[in-house]
């Protein structure tokens, strides 16, 4: 049997970004969990972290970013908190804005990409089965997409996913032939998600990737609350804003 090797260790750890009296809004580091789950390695998680600061039990998240994925992450205080965020996300009230280093330049500045995203399924060229895409049968899908800037054949594009489906800002950007730098399973390598299970985030890996995990940051949050409209912000994570300064600009 193949024993994974261990994951890269976390550079950081969460910080607290707004405290109010129902919700946090906490950076979550790249590499770190938004909530505690059963796997053949140790992964720390915000959710444990959070709760062992503040000795808050009734801590909860009401959405869910990636292991890899950086940025903004809401943690309800109490119960009454975390339904009222249930039906602002079931309704569609939460807008979330994210930061993406693509792989190539395209030609437009705006563009809002109406897909409908499901399973691939396996076979072919599609070896992981979590893999979504674009497919006649998929669920409604929309994300607008904005170029930030350009480097060195590379973009950095804000996204504003209007749906909420499975790794969609990822498989939008796919599709539209720019895939994330550091995505192990939407970037160029199709063999990069399977060695990774394998093997773990080897140095070798990293060099082909680019990065060792996956360059998408949550960078807002807003919905409304209290009769107000909410929204709070953090800066592209250290290591994106690094490998992104790092390239040459395009003249």
């Amino acid at each position: 049997m193949t024993v994974r090797a261990p994951l890269l260790p976390p550079t950081e750890k969460p910080r607290v970004l707004v405290e109010h009296p129902d919700f946090y809004v906490v950076h979550k580091p790249a590499l770190w969990l938004t909530h505690p789950v059963r796997a053949r390695v140790d992964v720390p998680d915000v959710l444990s972290y959070m709760r062992a600061e503040t000795g808050e039990p009734d801590l909860a998240p009401p959405h869910r970013l990636d292991r890899e994925t950086s940025g903004t992450q809401l943690l309800s205080r109490d119960p009454d908190a975390a339904r009222r965020f249930f039906t602002l996300f079931k309704t569609h009230l939460v807008g979330k804005t994210y930061l993406a280093v693509v792989h190539g330049s395209p030609d437009w500045e705006r563009y809002t990409l109406d897909a409908p995203l499901g399973d691939l399924g396996l076979g072919g060229a599609n070896r992981v089965i979590i893999r979504q895409a674009v497919v006649p049968d998929g669920r409604p899908a929309v994300t607008d997409f904005r170029v930030v800037e350009r480097r060195g054949g590379f973009t950095l594009i804000e996204a504003y996913p209007r749906s909420g489906r499975l790794h969609q800002i990822r498989a939008h950007l796919s599709h539209l032939g720019l895939p994330l730098v550091g995505d192990k399973i939407y970037g160029p390598d199709p063999q990069a998600f399977l060695d990774f299970m394998h093997h773990g985030q080897t140095l070798e890996l990293t060099e082909r990737l680019l990065l060792p995990r996956q360059a998408l940051h949550a960078a807002r949050i807003a919905f409304p609350w209290a009769g107000t409209q909410f929204a709070a912000e953090a800066p592209l994570a250290p290591d994106l804003r690094m490998f992104w300064e790092d390239l040459a600009p395009t003249e």
